[in-house]
């Protein structure tokens, strides 16, 4: 497929070149093939994934859907619309492009069914509701080509389960559709080239690395004064990044969540004497909040945008000069994918600077710094499509038309996630699609399919089909109120425990204003706007974890002295009394202290596997206490390390660590916490035994939770190998949990261990110490300075008094 004169005009006429990965792209899509494009961000990389696409509808225009563009967020969508508007206006193109999302309204929505345009780009959920509709046969059978933008954003999850068996549908609706990924970030290729290929099969897809680009110019914002011991949003940086801000044109704040962003942007604004624009943008806020910040960004009318992992992803503002990761990143590939919202131009550097909130998280942002420069990214873990996903898409199916079973499961099996389904599986996920299963089909609620009279199933009654599209989807966020002014004006969602906290005249900040609380009204807040002081949302949505490859460059600086004089004085000096007053562990070896204070014993131990690990070896380990007749009283933990307290010492902490609690202490402690029950409500939502909304109605949490957590107790004692309670402990094990993480932890544990019975605390615990003064105050607001005279004196106990060259003043350290 050449490039046609027309468009080779329109590249030089913008003082473009047809670069190497887009002419490959071109040619693929000349042989048919398959392909994943693997380039910088600034390459041109969306354009070479439209580009066949433009030159084919442009040779042979047509009133039918040519593409469709899948996208991880409405807002990249909404993006990639408006800068396909270019090359089509500017060539005169025949070629109509439109968004569809849960944003679109209904009646467009109707007649892009009937009448598509020939671009239509969509999300996996979107999709999904598509192929629930008996036209989709109709509207898809022309269908040339699938672009899969980001798709290592998806890929590993259950949205990616979900988009993968919407493709697998698509491919028997036009067999010779054209499957194309994009991503800037992705460690290994052929994992992803199986996840697209029809059956799996990588050799049938073409892999195409676009051209290197700059290397982007990282910086560390260091305090004006020392590293603070604790805390994680760099808040104590605000007038250095509003310096930063002032200096460039436009710069965006990257925080790791909603209530963080609230945080910062409300300490920016207080500092914000020159009084320039700034905006926020994250996932709670209405739609119409969200869509004025993306317009005001992309017309250069905002001087600085607070932003989470909202816009992460690809969203083309070539005026951002300056890209601000508030904490630690978590991740290289997740620090790359923010720093390419930079400049988005290949051939010239992104800037970015990282505000480390302590100084375990210096030494992150220093690991994430290094692991950039050494072209190393992140690994992914792709693991079996999950049952629940799967429950819904055969409801989607046979909302479409019937189906017989032999068939579909042939289709599904062409499915990379679901490859594993065999005939006993699937029987047993039909009989719950079909009914509920063995302990619920006497309920005519659950029953969703009877047979078609031809030796196939079909919807039991046209109704179920408009309650399936109602509540079909993959997130389940938690139960969620309005907030509302009294006029009606929506300014977004809080979540619904949080709201149940608050009472009239209490005060919150949220999209950037500090709101009073006026009443609240079943699932809504009305709020009027305060100058009050306001305290900041808190949500429960899941912690980004520290990555496996940035863990292991941490542990390796502890180990390295030789690595410390890159770093900032107080950081090598709390390294360096760590070494003299304990010891630090080699990158192989597991850290465990053990010490006295205030009146308790304290053990600590640094595996830096990720708090979700370490949140579960808290509890795992405190059962185990128990047991041993040692008294805990509680845990903390953090990305980097685990602090357990009790009443009496622990001597052995080897037995503490046994692999063996994976089979004992966790199986009880799942089945008897909040954790299963958890997981069995998001699958029993997802696959259906549950809806959320009705027609001009949505059931509260509390009503959800009621209903799934009695569902849940009828399955545990009559049927507990149900396929949901299945998919639950699947979740429970590897989302909820990070149980391969833990167990690699023990694994570990079992033959490195170094214990330190020391007489008070060390350096490196001082951290872990100031969360748990933080969590025993008990305020969502404590007050800075208080944190840091805590921190303070647990630093002048554990680096005490020192002679000789390492002498140094604890206040400065």
């Amino acid at each position: 497929m050449p490039l046609p004169a027309l468009f080779a005009d329109w590249f030089a006429a913008r003082g473009w070149r047809l670069r190497r990965h887009q002419a490959e792209m071109l040619e693929a899509a000349g042989r048919g093939d398959h392909a994943l494009l693997v380039a910088a961000t600034g390459a041109g990389k969306t354009l070479a994934g439209f580009l066949p696409s433009l030159v084919d509808l442009a040779a042979h225009p047509s009133d039918r859907l040519h593409t469709l563009y899948v996208s991880p967020l409405k807002a990249l969508a909404a993006d990639v619309e408006r800068n396909l508007g270019a090359p089509i206006a500017e060539m005169t193109l025949p070629i109509s492009v439109e968004s569809r999302s849960g944003d679109t309204s209904s009646d467009r929505k109707a007649r892009q069914r009937s009448r598509p345009p020939n671009i239509l780009l969509t999300t996996p959920e979107s999709l999904s509701l598509l192929l629930s509709y008996p036209d989709s046969f109709a509207m898809f059978a022309g269908l040339k080509t699938v672009v899969i933008d980001e798709i290592h954003a998806f890929a590993t999850g259950k949205r990616g389960d979900l988009l993968n068996l919407a493709l697998a549908r698509l491919q028997r609706i036009a067999p010779d559709l054209r499957r194309v990924g994009l991503s800037a970030t992705i460690a290994d290729p052929d994992a992803y080239r199986r996840w697209l290929a029809p059956g799996g099969d990588a050799d049938r897809v073409a892999l195409v690395e676009g051209e290197p680009g700059a290397e982007p110019d990282i910086a560390i914002l260091l305090p004006e004064g020392s590293v603070p011991w604790a805390g994680h949003s760099g808040r104590y940086a605000v007038h250095q990044v509003m310096a930063e801000i002032a200096k460039n044109r436009t710069t965006i704040i990257f925080c790791n969540t909603r209530g963080l962003a609230e945080l910062i942007f409300q300490e920016l604004w207080k500092v914000n004497d020159l009084s320039l624009p700034i905006a926020i943008h994250h996932g709670s806020l209405d739609r119409e909040a969200r869509q004025r910040a993306e317009a005001a960004m992309a017309e250069g009318r905002l001087r600085a945008l607070v932003a989470t992992s909202s816009l992460d992803l690809g969203l083309d503002w070539g005026d951002v000069d300056c890209v601000i990761q508030m904490g630690a990143p978590k991740g290289s590939s997740r620090l790359l994918q923010r720093i390419g919202r930079a400049n988005h131009r290949l051939d010239e550097p992104s800037k970015a600077l990282i505000v480390p909130g302590n100084r375990f998280e210096y030494l992150e942002a220093r690991a994430a710094l290094d692991a950039v420069e050494a072209g190393e990214r992140d690994a992914d873990r792709f693991r079996p499509g999950a049952l629940d996903v799967l429950a819904q898409h055969v409801m989607a199916l046979a909302c479409a038309a019937p189906f017989r079973e032999a068939e579909l499961l042939a289709e599904i099996r062409t499915a990379a996630p679901y490859r594993w389904i065999d005939a006993a599986i699937f029987a047993r996920l039909l009989g719950f699609v079909r009914d509920g299963g063995y302990a619920l089909k006497s309920y005519d609620r659950f029953r969703r399919l009877a047979p078609d009279g031809q030796g196939g199933w079909r919807i039991s009654h046209p109704r179920l089909a408009a309650q399936h599209r109602l509540n079909a989807g993959i997130i389940v966020e938690a139960p969620m109120a309005d907030v509302r002014f009294r006029n009606g004006r929506r300014l977004g969602k809080v979540e619904e425990y949080f709201a149940s906290t608050l009472t009239p005249g209490d005060t919150f900040a949220f999209a950037g204003i500090s709101l009073e609380v006026e009443a609240i009204r079943d699932t809504d807040l009305i709020v009027r706007a305060t100058t009050r002081p306001a305290r900041i949302p808190s949500y429960m949505g899941a912690r980004m974890a520290l990555t496996t490859r940035l863990a292991d460059r941490v542990r390796h600086f502890l180990a390295e002295p030789e690595s410390w004089a890159r770093f900032p004085e107080d950081v090598r000096f709390w390294l360096e009394m760590q070494a003299l007053r304990s010891v630090l562990p080699r990158a192989e070896e597991l850290l465990v202290e053990t010490f006295p204070h205030e009146g308790h014993h304290y053990l600590l131990c640094y595996p830096f596997e990720g708090w979700n690990a370490h949140q579960s070896l808290g509890m795992l380990i405190s059962k185990r206490m128990e047991r041993a007749g040692l008294q805990p009283l509680g845990f903390v933990a953090s990305d980097y390390a685990l602090a357990l307290w009790s009443l009496r010492p622990v001597t052995k902490p080897e037995a503490l660590f046994d692999a063996a609690i994976l089979e004992e202490e966790f199986v009880e402690w799942v089945e008897g916490s909040h954790l299963l029950k958890r997981a069995f409500r998001e699958v029993a939502v997802i696959g259906g035994l549950i809806e959320r909304q009705h027609p001009g109605k949505r059931k509260s949490g509390k009503q959800v939770t009621f209903s799934t957590d009695l569902i849940f107790d009828v399955l545990r004692k009559y049927e507990p190998d149900h396929l949901l309670l299945e998919a639950a402990w699947a979740d429970a094990r590897e989302r909820l949990t990070d149980v391969a993480r833990l167990g690699d932890l023990l694994d570990r544990a079992a033959g490195t261990m170094v214990h330190r019975s020391l007489d008070r605390i060390s350096p490196l615990a001082v951290p872990v110490l100031v969360l748990i003064g933080r969590e025993n105050v008990a305020a969502a607001d404590i007050d800075d300075a208080l944190l840091g005279e805590l921190a303070d004196d647990l630093a002048r106990t554990a680096m005490g008094e020192v002679r000789g060259p390492l002498a140094r003043s604890p206040a400065k350290a």
